[in-house]
């Protein structure tokens, strides 16, 4: 990640950049309605990389995706070199939930809370199908904001690898009072300052 000038500033950005981004692309219920595996179906993870050009640069994250087939998906960003968790996506096909570590703070909304912020194509069903299909031999591996259904940011690209299916569970997660729950548009309002 390449950082001037005001290293915390472009880091708190940058994250606001990326839950914004899974934000749009996480919580909104597709046309279709169903998950293309029935509830607690399979388990799947992998390693991602997500890239998004920014002025003269491009800024990358690494992290981890786990999936619990129809019921719940959690994306975990992570800091380079010393592997601390700076944000969490947690969406089930109802709700969203994303958590911003370094400013300790939240937004947990439902889809009806984000009618209106979310395009019409975003959607839990259809981010689950582009994962399981990336995970198939010869998938594809790389998706841009066109096909998360946010076409403005085309240029932005999430890369999965790294796949497995072994067994895991996941547990909802809970916040310690220490964070602070903000509105989703607060989030939208940051990447204006990008």
């Amino acid at each position: 990640m390449r950082l001037t000038n005001d290293p915390i500033g472009r880091v708190s950005r940058l994250l606001a950049f990326l839950l914004a981004t899974c934000l749009l692309a996480a919580c909104h219920t597709s046309r279709q309605g169903t998950a293309s595996l029935p509830a607690g179906a399979g388990n799947l993870s992998c390693r991602v990389q997500l890239a998004v050009p920014h002025k003269d640069a491009v800024l990358t994250v690494n992290g981890t995706l786990k999936l619990v087939g129809g019921e719940r998906l959690r994306l975990s960003f992570l800091l380079p070199v010393i592997r601390t968790e700076v944000a969490r996506v947690e969406a089930t096909p109802e709700s969203l939930l994303l958590v911003d570590r370094m400013g300790k703070r939240y937004v947990q909304a439902t889809r009806r809370d984000l009618k209106g912020l979310l395009p019409r194509k975003a959607g839990f069903a259809h981010l689950e199908k582009l994962i399981q299909t990336a995970a198939r031999s010869g998938g594809r591996v790389t998706l841009t904001g066109k096909d998360l259904g946010i076409p403005s940011l085309e240029k932005g690209k999430l890369t999965l690898y790294d796949f497995s299916d072994k067994a895991f569970s996941m547990e909802p997660t809970r916040l310690s009072s220490r964070y602070r729950e903000v509105e989703p548009s607060e989030l939208l309002e940051m990447l204006t300052s990008l």
